[in-house]
């Protein structure tokens, strides 16, 4: 079985623990974690944000220790610097027309372009990058891992809350994002070289200087031989982070190995794939998605279980089968927005729910 590397890069929230507001201090943990951390901690275009990304690591195991490790720093930095650190998709209380700007090139030329789409643009997610053996047998796993981007989004659901104000969506910060171009669930290639011409094209044009600003759902990435997962919020907890992680390798597996034994998954529209993302991100697990080969509703956690089925030949392989199993347990514990809201409905607090969020960051780290 070919080695699946992967890469995690989860972005956080820097709070203020006495208002509960976050606060643009970023500057400090990253000046203080480059010391030990290097790459692996940087800035974002909002001051607020700090994210950390993994070494290549060459399994599941491999990747919770350095997530688990990247999270006490980054909270142990915060802690000399008066903050906290919370791990939800939106923050539920702050305002993005307060909070300030990273001074950046890159940063500057980005608002210079997009106004308010890109100020407005605070939220907080989930990268994973699976490692692939070269870029065309990925562009063929890319196609037919979108379909099942819903089905991995719903379990990530973890920002209700925006400016204040319950959105009725389980994921509002999707909702944020579609604001930006190049966004969302990407249509179907034929190869590589069709992927690489649509981006050189845009590179020609001036739409982009290069393929990194396309921010779609899942991508090949443009430099390194790894198909990338951009649809999830970031998880309260690292167990969570973990689980999606080791889902979205077994999926690449398992797609990769049919592809090897000459046998094909059948590839979605893009229009339709979108219908199950939208109602990923207004219901979460709690709702149903489309099953479009028997062209029915379906409940999501009878989904969740054929899921589990399709990928479980991989996964011992892959040596992941406890973190896999974790899945059952967001389904019986909810997702990141049902615990948020759970503590809003008990609370009438936005306050709590910040410090909900704080503590469940920390969760499980020794």
């Amino acid at each position: 079985m070919p080695v699946y590397t992967l890469g995690i890069e989860e972005e956080f929230q820097t709070i203020d623990p006495v208002t509960r507001e976050l606060r643009s201090h970023m500057s400090k943990i990253v000046e203080g974690g480059q010391i030990t951390l290097q790459e692996r901690v940087k800035a974002e275009m909002h001051q607020a944000v700090v994210e950390v990304g993994t070494n290549i690591c060459t399994n599941i195991h491999e990747a919770r220790e350095e997530v688990t490790y990247l999270r006490k720093m980054v909270l142990d930095l915060a802690e000399k610097q008066n903050l906290k650190i919370a791990a939800a998709g939106t923050h539920p209380i702050s305002d993005w027309q307060d909070q300030l700007i990273t001074d950046n090139e890159r940063y500057d030329k980005l608002i210079d372009e997009m106004r308010d789409v890109a100020r407005s643009n605070l939220i907080f997610g989930l990268h994973v990058h699976v490692g692939i053996e070269n870029r065309n047998d990925g562009l063929h796993i890319m196609n037919a891992v979108r379909y099942f981007l819903p089905h991995v989004y719903a379990l990530s659901t973890n920002s209700p809350f925006w400016c204040g104000r319950n959105t009725g969506f389980k994921s509002y910060r999707s909702k944020v994002f579609d604001k930006f171009p190049r966004t969302g669930i990407p249509d179907f290639f034929s190869s590589a070289a069709e992927y690489d011409d649509y981006i050189n094209l845009l590179v020609k044009t001036n739409c982009i200087d290069n393929g990194k600003k396309i921010w779609w759902d899942i991508r090949l990435h443009p430099f390194f031989n790894t198909i990338e997962f951009r649809i999830c919020d970031v998880p309260m907890r690292v167990d969570e982070t973990i689980c999606l992680a080791a889902v979205m390798q077994a999926l690449v597996a398992k797609i990769h190995k049919l592809h090897r034994q000459n046998l094909n998954f059948r590839p979605y529209r893009k229009i339709l794939i979108n219908e199950n993302k939208w109602r990923a991100a207004r219901y979460g697990i709690e709702g149903k998605l489309i099953d479009f080969g028997k062209q029915e509703e379906v409940p999501y956690h009878t989904l969740a279980r054929e899921l589990l089925e399709f990928i479980d030949d991989v996964v011992d392989e892959l040596d992941s089968r406890k973190e896999i199993e974790y899945v059952k347990t967001i389904l019986e514990m909810g997702t990141g927005a049902d615990r948020q809201l759970a503590v809003f409905r008990q609370t009438n607090d936005l306050k709590r729910v910040v410090d909900y969020i704080v503590e469940e960051t920390s969760h499980g780290l020794i």
